[in-house]
Formats: structure tokens, sequence, C-alpha cells
């Protein structure tokens, strides 16, 4: 199957969805190259979700993907939100911070609020995170015309999206930066790498299978095209990008040979791919004090915006994918087509 007739893109080539760090300008620059840009909406409300796609919409005709969590949002927990706060008050005293856990913004799954903002842009593409919404948001969405993503970490995950309505299957191996997309158990041995998950994924699904996870430059492209990937999703190549919001703290952190990174789910709670730092050292790469996602976020916000202000990566998620080979500092349009001209 061709991708780029069915993503409507003159290339194989979607950018990650990075929230966070990146907004419509990088998925503008990534679509207007040829690939498919991707407008990060986990950690956006509604409001912010419009003016992101007005945004985009008034700078270009190209299609964008919408990406969205689909998590079951668990009940709050207040003995397990105390209990992370305390276990974090060594860093409050430390830094002189308040301690009490701030109300803020909590990554929120896609809902039909949300549908009702999108639904009048009428997107093409719309990729999930942790699974898929509710059968009626899927088929909601499918109603506009649009061609639905998600991200699978094994073979089971992946048979459960194309039966439930995933028009594609993004492969995540476990080299991918950011959030795991698993959504059908917690057990993280059952990831492994990409080029082990590819060849399961296409040898039983019969929808597309895009490759993502330590995928740095054409060579990597062109391995995962012979492989049987329809196309290629990238993300943290793009976090050098002059569209990209990546601090100066998070580049020189990317552009460090010695950086190495983990699996973590102290600044969220689930697990997710980033370069180490203090925090993830010394609270344990996984904590089981951690409260559920995204629960884990709140306490952890004062020291992040710590950290953020005084140019420390101490309490910064600073996600990232193992392969940084093709962080570039240039434009995103550059990049792509560098990617593209020896495959």
């Amino acid at each position: 199957m061709d991708i780029t007739r069915t993503l409507n893109t003159n290339l194989p080539l979607i950018q990650s969805p990075m929230a966070g760090v990146q907004d419509w300008r990088l998925a503008l620059s990534v679509s207007e190259a040829g690939g498919l840009g991707s407008i990060p909406c986990g950690m956006l409300s509604p409001e912010q979700v419009e003016q992101e796609l007005l945004q985009f919409t008034q700078h270009s005709c190209k299609p964008y993907n919408l990406n969205f969590f689909c998590h079951e949002m668990p009940e709050p927990n207040a003995e397990s939100e105390q209990q992370w706060l305390e276990h974090l008050s060594v860093y409050y005293k430390e830094l002189d911070l308040e301690l009490a856990v701030p109300e803020g913004a909590l990554r929120m799954p896609f809902n039909a609020a949300m549908a009702d903002v999108i639904e009048p842009f009428k997107p093409s593409i719309v990729s999930f995170h942790f699974g898929l919404p509710s059968q009626a948001l899927v088929e909601r969405v499918k109603s506009w015309g649009a061609v639905v993503m998600s991200s699978a970490t094994t073979v089971e995950e992946g048979v459960w999206l194309a039966e439930n309505g995933a028009d594609i299957v993004i492969a995540q191996g476990l080299e991918a930066g950011g959030h795991r997309g698993l959504f059908k158990t917690d057990d993280l041995s059952t990831q492994c790498s990409l080029e082990a998950l590819l060849p399961q994924l296409l040898s039983t699904l019969s929808v597309p299978v895009i490759a993502a996870g330590g995928i740095a430059n054409a060579s990597d492209i062109k391995r995962m095209m012979d492989l049987g990937a329809a196309g290629v999703q990238m993300g943290t190549a793009f976090l050098l990008c002059d569209e990209a919001n990546t601090n100066a703290v998070y580049r020189n952190a990317l552009q460090d040979p010695d950086a190495h990174t983990s699996l973590t789910n102290v600044f969220s709670g689930r697990p997710a791919r980033g370069i180490d730092n203090r925090a993830m050292k010394e609270l344990g790469f996984i904590s089981p004090l951690a409260p559920q996602f995204p629960y884990a976020a709140s306490a952890m916000g004062p020291l992040r915006a710590y950290a953020n202000e005084q140019g420390l990566a101490d309490f910064l998620p600073m996600w990232s994918g193992t392969n940084r080979s093709g962080c570039k500092l240039v434009p995103a349009r550059e990049l792509v087509q560098s990617l593209f001209t020896t495959t």
C-alpha cells in the first residue's frame, strides 16, 4: 500500500507528535516539506487545540496529523499524591519551594468536547496514544473521512487496534523517545526492539504499519522500508530544529555524546524514555511511589518550573530516543530534504 496516497503526502514520513516541545510551527514545516507534520494535543485544552488548528490552516493547505491521548482517567488518589509529594519534599526544601500540590492542567483523554472543536476542521489524519478512544468517538472521527492511527508496542496491541478501527498501526520500538504507547499491559518486559516488533506486526496485520523508534537518518529509513514498513515516524531528530520549542538545557543534553536514555515514570506516572538526569537517578527510574498517570506530574510541576527558570536539567523530562545522531540545528524543511536525498 502506498502510504503517501493514504496520507496525501509526498514522502512516507510522519513527524512524531512531541507534547511540550513543539506546536503548529514544526508541524507546518514538515508538512510543507512533503512529510506529515503532527500537532500534539494531549496537553492542550480544546481552546488551545482550536488555536493551533487556526494557525496551521491559515498558513498551509497541506495535511496534518492531530494527536491525542486516550488513556482511562483514574480517580484522584489523595493519599498517593500526598505520599509522592512527601517523597519529593527534600527537593522542595532544597529549592525553598512551598510544599503543596499545585492546581494545574492534567493530561486529559480525547473526549466529545474535543471532538466538537476539531470537527469543523475535518482533519484528514487523527492519531492516538495509549490505544483508542470509545468506539463511538472512533466512528465519529472516521465519519469526517479521517484516517485513524495509533501506536502498538506488541503484536497483541496491534491486533486490537486493527480490530477496533485503526487504519494504520505505528510500531513503537523500545528505542523510541517519550511515552510508551502500551495499553494492554504495564509489563515493560513486553517491549522489544523495532527490528523485532516490525516483522511481527507486518506478518500479522493487514493494515499498513509505520516504523517508529531509533530512526535517525536516510539509511535507517531505507532499512525500515526494506523490512516492509509502509513509512516511518521520527521525533527525536526534529528536537534541534529551528521550529522546535526545545529549551537550551534540553538542546545541550541532546548534543551531549555521553548522555544516556532510560525509561522512567517519575515525571508523569507512565513509563517514557528520556535523557537521564538527577530526578530519574535519585528517585529510581521506575518508582512504585509515583501516582497513576497523569497525577504524578502535579507534584513534579514546581520542580520542573524551577529547573526551567534556572536553566537546570535536574527535574526536566527530556524525552529522547536512543539514537540522537540525526539531530541537526537546521530548519525542519532542510532536515526532511536530507532524509530523502539518497533513499
